[in-house]
């Protein structure tokens, strides 16, 4: 009778283990090809019906007109991606910094004639979460490194006309091609009613019975169920 030597019987448990790992490797390497292939065969419309819904709430409406008023002549944008009027070097990959902060958008954007950004209007709310605030101070953080100026209005608390042009006005001037330097004397504002004068009783009426909640926008606090909460320490 043969009788297995100890190499003979410590070799086939290990043989055995390594045809098992091996295994379990292909079918992990499988699981990602099988759940890419279920996304492709899902119908963009059908599995996702779209409904449209407002641009703006009624709080960035508000400041958008407001910023339009205060800074005439100026082109106005409202929710535009960071990735539309950033770039960032492609030495790493670029879908992990468009999931990081690319696909946030700035509220307001301030802009010339030729659409160079000059500043940007955050408008944010009073008792934002955590997770908010959070957000916003990276997407200032990344502005701030690209040169571009943030301010910070509070939904319902909207600086005056004003005030808006007293602190845009130098900042357009500066960037526009052969702008005459700013005297020592002040320069007398133009006066421009106030946003609260231009919200008549008849406007206000108005805007609330246009008011539909199905119609409004995607909240911005929607990318943060998107982001992994942070690991406990």
């Amino acid at each position: 009778m043969d009788f297995l030597t100890p190499t003979t019987a410590f070799a086939l448990p290990a043989g055995v283990a390594l045809l098992l790992a091996w295994l379990l490797m292909r079918l992990r390497g499988r699981q990602p090809a099988r759940r890419g292939a279920a996304r492709e065969a899902l119908d963009t419309v059908a599995a996702w019906p779209p409904e449209a819904a407002r641009v703006l709430t009624v709080d960035e409406r508000q400041a958008y007109d407001l910023l339009r008023r205060a800074m005439p002549g100026f082109l106005v944008l409202a929710q535009v991606p960071l990735s539309r009027f950033l770039r960032v070097p492609s030495r790493h990959s670029y879908t992990d910094w468009l999931q990081r902060v690319g696909s946030l958008s700035a509220d307001l954007l301030l802009c010339d004639a030729g659409s160079r950004v000059l500043a940007v209007v955050d408008i944010r709310a009073v008792d934002e979460s955590v997770r908010s605030r959070r957000r916003h101070e990276r997407m200032a953080r990344v502005l701030g490194a690209a040169g571009v100026r943030v301010h910070t209005w509070r939904e319902g608390q909207l600086p005056a006309v004003a005030e808006v042009r007293h602190v845009l006005a130098p900042l357009a001037g500066a960037a526009v091609p052969g702008a005459k330097p700013t005297p020592s004397r002040p320069m007398p504002l133009i006066p421009v009613p106030e946003i609260a004068e231009l919200l008549a009783d008849g406007d206000r009426a108005a805007l609330d019975a246009a008011f539909d909640p199905a119609m409004e926008p995607v909240p911005s606090a929607f990318l943060e169920e998107l982001e992994p909460a942070p690991a406990p320490r």
